[in-house]
């Protein structure tokens, strides 16, 4: 380590400087020269080790007594200086904050504080702290343990106030000049105020004044320091009323700054108020104020402001003084019940008649007539003494008279006494029964009144929870991670302390486990280990069913996405040993079994973990899981034999995936034995019964006996004889048409699965095995074929290079299944085929067969028929539609939206001419029917299933949706497709023109909204310069006047550059015309104003020029935008005005002038929109060169009206006309008139007199 200096080595290097005492360095000897004692390495690593030894030395020397070393027994200054320039020097070394340095600093501390009290350092150690921070900004944490110790240890605290003051008075501009300083300003106050706040208190006023400055390091510091004083000074309840008045006070500043301009400020300042709420210095009357601030700051546009609204809203529910669980629905009824007992006590006290038994209105009215005037001026220790004699009497009765006797002459004789007299006496009165009634009931009421606010404060602050629950879910899938992993940890802290539909968020941040981001996965498994695997108990027995005990109430009302995330989680939490697993798997195989008594959703949940827990289990015991479920009791609980069905199909799944043959040939051939060894087919019963859960059941036991069973097509046609044929008894048995509706559609539920399941079959299992067969064959033939010649192998290896052989193969194997599918499936020998007719019926009948269920069930099965050849499907596409379209039940439109789906994607070409019809449903009044159209056109189009066309509109209207759920579907359709390349670019016009159209009725606010949506999309400046052009041809096509302001306003909200700027100025024609709307106006008026920042100085002059000419026309009309009268109040500008058309374009004049002379200047413009009577507009160009030349020449024009008037007009206004001619006097006045009306007035006057003169 190197030093800056070095100790001179003789006196003769010093030189005086001419002062008394003063010297200098003449000359200091280079570090080459110095003696190798000094200038080795071991000599500076020695003076290192001694350094710390020599300032331990001047601290002890300065402690002396060492005034008589001076003649004056003064301590000369020169002396001090030298000391502390040392010390000063010292701290300026990069090293001298870092851990290694601590001794050296403590020293240079300690021995500035010494000379700080005893030697009069004070100002100039104020004025060093200051210099030194302003150029090393790491001295800051160092001056402040300094500044710390020499108030507190040395009892200088005027050295806080000195240096506070310095920097309080630094003004924004000499901040703003100095970043470093201000930067290691903002650190020394902030670390000043956390070692000393008691301190800084005192002085605060100094530093407020920078939290109006520009500098936002210096409004933070600020912040920081009110904080540590509110936490540790201004805090409890022991306040008088000065401090809670500047409590308070900071309190509102704080709150101010939550709105502070700088993104960094609110961060920290929030981050402070989180501080104060973990220290728990928030009054209680601050907590719903501040509350809704944080709830507020959730909606910030900076991420690190969000963050530190999450962390506080968690330290607010964490440490909120009212209740460990927050629902606004569980505190309304006991509100309600304590606020009606408030109520009536308050009525109880009001309508109380005032006491009989009180001295002062009974006794004595009585007694005032018996009392001499001598009486009044009584002594008044004989009456004090009376009343303490009062208190031993024992008598009720003689105490009450005693009392109104007392009670008189204390009236009488203290009415004209002193005040103090009268207050000592009445101290000493005893309290009669009727005061501590009244004093007992007044407290009660106080104590009622106190826990009505306790829980409407505390309802108030369950709402503004739940709100914030509600913002904080919809976070959980944003892109930025440290967001997401806040948010988790709030979903843990609201669920932890049973804020209602907290469970909402733990269930929704569930499917972030499979995340690709490390830290996102972390967090969630993280965040279930500490909510649901992390029991508590004494044993290990104990502490499993607890465990058990959480995983099945998340179970409970999970969907199946749910179930396959909470899979994941579970497996990887046993999958890492833990010391459960065994216990936790004899709990669940107890629930399951039934030996431990247990309700029914407890024993599904059983079934489900064991299948994620412990799969080897399971296939170990797959026989008893069979007969538990799948037995004689079956009917008793569909529920479990459903669970218990999925449980195996999740084994089997994981089994295929694994590759493991053997496991998987256990499974099925155990199934298989127990379907053979079974009384009856479990599926069977339950045709016939109304249970609703049968439905569930049977879905997913098809599909496990098309997965597992050897001949899964004879088991099924068995399994619909017997239904078919219970089905039969029991209708000839029962009368009831209800039953048999349920029981029909039930037997077509079931008809329907099979079918889809056995297309499934035939085109997977089938055709795999087909696969297979043809691999074997194929390697036999070679090997039987042996070697060949030379030339049939070359053929062979190219026909397999160009995929012929394969190929050819696959094809005929597609067609074998197809074929089988066409013709056999739906054969009249095939029981599948004499179910179709009857669900045709069904679907075509809806008022004969209103059942909802049987309605439901026949066109779900119909639909699952059509998928198995394009004759059926195109057979049933018209019906399948029309029930789409007309049907009363959500749940069948639903249903057919995705059957339609599932029917699109497999024949493409039927179902294409009907792709409108698919459209339609996204405007179906029910939320469900839109949200299922949404999501499957979303699979459709990004799957490039469907084209994309301008019916993609009807996806947009769905931005504005009033289902929060369903405008996120719509906004994810559009992100996702906007990640094909130009697919929004290409669809905006299209869709513009749609929202536009009067017909559909959308207001401006709605198309506003959609279209800044999708203008987001647009980034590229080639698309804008395309689009602008593309809006702007479109003002040609529309008719009214709000499509004219739709148009204006998308353009508006194009990110418009400067090619964008030249195309809008090339297309003026297109709506220039359209320019006196105001709707049309103000958009394109906002383009120049967006233009104009940043703008360069020639740009900048183009975009006023095209804004002057926007006003001109919207002001004027599109005829007077070139008139004489613009020209002449703009004669110096820009030149001529064919440069100002070169810049903007106006549209082509095609009507020339009357008098046939080629000047330009005699132009009839295009008609006004609104003006039905033709202008005519003059220049004066060959008036101003010539002023005494004649009046101007009239253009004749026709269509005008209202003659009479005009007439009328000119006879008032010119009365020096003759009849036979018009002659004017010519004047210079006449020669230069260029208004309008004159022209048009002498216009009329020859229409009406049907004559044509030229006056000179």
């Amino acid at each position: 380590m190197s030093w800056d200096f070095f100790v001179p080595l003789c006196v003769g290097d010093l030189v005086k400087t001419g002062g008394i005492n003063q010297y200098v360095v003449q000359d200091v000897v280079p570090h080459k020269q110095l003696p190798p004692y000094i200038s080795g390495g071991d000599g500076l690593l020695q003076w290192d080790s001694e350094r710390e030894n020599v300032l331990q030395a001047l601290l002890q020397l300065l402690q002396l007594d060492i005034r008589s070393l001076w003649s004056l027994s003064l301590v000369e200054e020169e002396f001090i200086s030298c000391v502390t320039c040392c010390c000063y020097k010292l701290l300026e070394n990069p090293t001298i904050s870092h851990v290694k340095s601590k001794p050296t600093r403590d020293c240079i501390i300690h021995l500035l504080g010494v000379l700080i009290k005893k030697y009069n350092h004070l100002l100039g150690a104020s004025v060093k702290v200051i210099q030194l921070l302003q150029h090393f900004e790491q001295l800051s944490s160092v001056f402040a343990q300094a500044v710390s110790v020499w108030s507190t240890e040395y009892g200088v605290r005027a050295i806080i106030g000195e240096v506070i003051r310095e920097i309080g008075q630094r003004s924004s501009e000499e901040l703003a000049r100095e970043a470093s300083g201000v930067k290691a300003f903002s650190s020394f106050i902030a670390e000043l105020g956390s070692l000393v706040p008691e301190l800084m208190l005192p002085n605060i006023s100094v530093l407020i004044a920078h939290l109006e400055g520009e500098s936002h390091t210096m409004r933070v510091a600020v912040c920081e320091v009110l904080g540590e004083i509110l936490v540790r000074v201004l805090c409890g309840d022991g306040l008088d009323d000065s401090g809670k008045a500047d409590r308070d006070r900071f309190f509102d500043t704080l709150q101010e700054h939550l709105h502070d301009t700088h993104s960094h400020v609110r961060a920290r300042v929030l981050q402070v108020y989180a501080r104060i709420v973990n220290s728990k210095a928030l009054p209680l009357c601050k907590y719903s104020e501040v509350m809704e601030l944080a709830v507020g700051r959730l909606m910030d546009k900076s991420i690190n402001v969000v963050k530190s609204a999450i962390q506080l809203l968690a330290a607010f529910i964490a440490h909120n003084p009212y209740s460990c669980k927050l629902s606004s629905a569980d505190l309304k009824k006991p509100l309600e019940k304590e606020a009606a007992k408030l109520k009536e006590m308050k009525e109880k006290l009001e309508g109380k008649a005032p006491g009989k038994d009180e001295p002062s209105d009974v006794y004595f009215p009585l007694c005032s007539d018996l009392l001499p005037n001598d009486e009044t001026k009584a002594n008044t220790s004989l009456l004090k003494e009376s009343w303490v004699l009062l208190a031993s009497i024992g008598s009720s009765c003689m105490k009450w008279c005693v009392v109104t006797v007392l009670y008189i002459i204390q009236h009488l004789v203290y009415s004209s006494g002193s005040d103090e007299d009268t207050a000592e006496l009445s101290q000493n009165l005893p309290p009669t029964p009727q005061k501590e009634v009244a004093e007992e009931e007044n407290g009660e009421l106080k104590k009622q009144e106190m826990l009505v606010q306790y829980l409407k404060d505390t309802e108030t602050f369950a709402l503004q929870v739940e709100r914030a629950i509600s913002v904080i879910n919809s976070m959980l899938y944003w892109k930025t991670t440290s967001v997401v992993q806040e948010a988790v940890q709030f979903c843990v802290t609201v669920c932890e302390f049973s804020v209602a539909n907290s469970v909402s968020g733990v269930r929704k941040m569930l499917p972030l486990v499979w995340s690709t981001d490390t830290a996102i996965k972390d967090a969630v498994v993280q965040a279930y280990r500490r909510l649901y695997l992390n029991p508590q108990g004494e044993t290990i027995r104990v502490k499993a069913h607890t465990l058990v005990d959480s995983l099945s109430e998340l179970m409970v009302d999970a969907s199946l996405g749910t179930i396959q995330c909470l899979e994941e989680i579970v497996q990887e939490f046993f999958g890492g040993g833990s010391n459960l697993q065994s216990t936790v798997v004899q709990v669940l195989w107890e629930r399951f079994t039934g030996k431990r008594e247990t309700s029914g959703l407890h024993r599904r949940a059983a079934v489900l973990l064991l299948g994620m827990a412990a799969r080897e289990v399971v296939l170990s015991n797959l026989d008893t899981l069979c007969s538990v479920a799948l037995g004689e009791k079956v009917t008793e609980d569909f529920l479990l034999a459903r669970d218990s069905v999925l449980t195996i199909c999740s084994i089997t799944d994981h089994v295929r995936v694994r590759r493991h043959k053997s496991s998987f040939e256990y499974v099925r051939l155990g199934l298989h034995r127990f379907m053979l060894v079974s009384s009856s087919d479990p599926t069977a019963p339950g045709v016939v019964m109304e249970d609703p859960y049968w439905q569930s059941f049977m879905e997913p036991a098809v599909r496990l006996l098309y997965f597992l069973s050897e001949s899964p097509d004879q088991l099924c046609s068995r399994l619909l004889q017997r239904c078919d044929a219970g089905q039969m008894q029991d209708g000839s048995q029962e009368s009831n048409e209800q039953v048999n509706c349920v029981c029909l559609a039930q037997l077509l539920a079931l008809c329907g699965c099979v079918a889809f399941w056995q297309v499934s079959h035939l085109e997977r299992s089938v055709s795999a095995e087909l696969r297979r067969r043809r691999g074997e064959r194929e390697e036999r033939e070679e090997k039987e074929k042996g070697p060949s010649s030379k030339h049939a192998a070359n053929e062979s290896a190219m026909e397999e290079e160009l995929g012929l052989i394969g190929a050819s193969a696959e094809d005929t194997e597609a067609e074998l299944i197809r074929n089988i599918c066409e013709t056999e499936l739906l054969a009249e020998e095939n029981l599948l085929c004499a179910f179709l007719p009857l669900l045709v019926r069904v679907c075509s009948s809806p008022g004969h067969y209103s059942h909802p269920q049987l309605t439901t069930a026949a066109c779900l099965a119909l639909s699952q028929y059509m998928m198995i050849s394009p004759s059926v499907c195109e057979e049933n596409v018209r019906l399948m539609f029309t029930v789409l379209e007309r049907s009363t039940l959500p749940v069948v439109r639903a249903n057919a939206i995705i059957a339609l789906g599932d029917l699109t994607v497999r024949f493409p070409n039927i179902l294409e001419p009907w792709t409108q019809n698919l459209y339609a449903r996204l405007s179906d009044e029910v939320p469900s029917v839109r949200q299922t159209a949404v999501t499957v056109l979303t699979q459709l189009v990004l799957k490039d299933v469907l084209k994309v066309k301008g019916q993609v509109s009807e996806v947009a209207v769905l931005l504005i949706d009033p289902e929060h759920h369903i405008t996120s579907l719509a906004l994810n359709f559009f992100n996702e497709l906007a990640s094909k390349d130009n697919a929004i670019y290409n669809l905006l016009p299209d869709i513009i023109s749609r929202l536009s159209d009067p017909e559909r009725g959308m207001t401006s606010e709605d198309f506003n909204t959609i279209m800044k949506r999708l203008f987001s999309y647009i980034t590229k400046e080639r698309q804008t310069e395309s689009l602008v052009e593309k809006l702007c041809q479109r003002f040609r096509t529309a008719k009214t006047e709000r499509q004219w302001c739709d148009l204006a306003m998308s353009l508006s909200l194009l990110s418009m550059c400067e090619r964008g700027f030249k195309r809008l100025q090339e297309c003026w024609e297109c709506y220039s015309d359209k320019l006196t709307e105001p709707g049309v106006y103000q958009p394109l008026l906002s383009i120049t104003a967006k233009l104009r920042r940043g703008a360069k100085a020639q740009f900048k002059a183009q975009v006023d020029e095209f804004e002057k000419r926007l006003t001109a026309v919207h002001t004027r009309g599109l005829e007077n935008v070139e008139s004489p009268e613009m020209n002449e109040e703009n004669p110096k500008e820009g030149g001529s005005s064919e440069k100002t058309v070169m810049r903007t374009p106006l549209p082509t004049r095609a009507k020339p002038s009357v008098s046939g002379r080629g000047d330009d200047s005699f132009v009839t413009p295009q008609k006004s929109r609104k003006s039905k009577k033709p202008v005519i507009t003059f220049s004066s160009e060959e008036d101003e060169e010539d002023e005494e030349g004649e009046c101007c020449h009239f253009i004749n024009s026709s269509g005008i009206t209202d003659r009479e008037n005009v007439l009328k007009d000119s006879y008032y206004t010119f009365s020096f006309f003759r009849h036979d001619q018009f002659l004017f006097c010519q004047t210079k006045y006449l020669c230069h008139l260029k208004m309008t009306c004159i022209y048009f007035l002498f216009t009329q006057l020859y229409l009406g007199l049907q004559r044509h003169i030229f006056i000179k």
